[in-house]
């Protein structure tokens, strides 16, 4: 009888430590693999991402918004003449270069609302730049260590039934959690490029009106929330490099399972830093 529950208990153990590395065996290996693509991913311009996405907003905002926007510059500049005449005197003293000075301004504006695009594409093109340079310092592997995996199951043999049963619970919610955070990863790399589109196709309406000192400050705010959304890429890069190192540093030797909560400790930290990255950059930029 002692030999037939010896055999029984053996069994359930091979049978649990079979479950939890087949739960932790590869558990990682999708998000490794998304934290190494968030470097690639905002190091892309707009335009290289995905060309079809990128042409429909053009098209969008050039033959919808364009109009709209060439509109909203006629009643601006409009109201900057009158601003003009008014100010001097309410009219009984009246200069002639200021018809001058309105003509160079509305042709400059309309100027700038033609090349709207291009300087959209300028914005971003710095930011990448920045960003491209910034990979090459921000080196080291982001993955966490598979050896981390043999050293856990040379430890789940010397343990009891009882133990292994706990962390069979306790990787199954690791995987449960690891799937998650994953998919936030993926959502907030993601979103950031279709908050890029989304901001650069209604870009004239907001650069109609950098003509005028009143309402150019939607213009202005616009600038500053492109140059925002865009560094924002280096924030996300700066936090990936942060992470690899973190990782790289748990100790594996002693606690393996503890290891690995660790490693999910810090991937947690890394998704809620991304979700801090848009707010950073926004307050350094000044946009709101």
């Amino acid at each position: 009888m002692g030999i037939l529950t010896e055999w029984i208990t053996e069994w359930l153990k091979e049978l649990l430590i079979e479950g939890i590395m087949g739960n932790l065996t590869g558990l990682f290996d999708t998000v490794n693999t998304r934290v190494g693509e968030i470097a690639v991913q905002v190091g892309t311009p707009p335009a290289a991402w995905n060309a079809g996405v990128f042409s429909l907003i053009r098209q969008i905002s050039e033959t919808v918004i364009l109009p709209i926007a060439g509109l909203i510059l006629t009643f601006v500049a409009t109201y900057e003449l009158i601003q003009m005449l008014i100010d001097r005197n309410n009219l009984h003293d009246i200069d002639t270069w200021i018809f001058f000075k309105w003509i160079f301004k509305t042709a400059a504006a309309i100027l700038i609302l033609s090349n709207t695009f291009n300087i959209v594409n300028a914005v971003f093109d710095v930011s990448q730049s920045v960003i491209a340079r910034s990979s090459g310092i921000i080196q080291g592997s982001t993955n966490i260590t598979p050896g981390m995996l043999d050293t856990l199951e040379a430890t789940l043999e010397t343990m009891g039934l009882g133990e292994l049963l706990g962390l069979f619970m306790q990787s199954m919610l690791i995987g449960f959690t690891m799937t998650a955070l994953n998919i936030i990863i993926f959502v907030l790399v993601y979103g950031r490029m279709l908050e890029i589109y989304m901001l650069t196709s209604l870009a004239p309406i907001p650069v109609a009106t950098l003509s005028n000192r009143e309402v150019g400050q939607m213009g202005q705010n616009y600038l500053k929330s492109l140059f925002a959304v865009g560094f924002q890429g280096l924030l996300i890069l700066l936090c990936v490099g942060i992470y690899g190192v973190l990782v790289q540093g748990i100790s594996t030797s002693g606690d393996p399972i503890g290891a690995i909560w660790g490693c999910v400790g810090y991937t947690v930290l890394l998704c809620f830093m991304l979700f801090k990255t848009g707010s950073i950059s926004k307050s350094i930029f000044g946009a709101h």
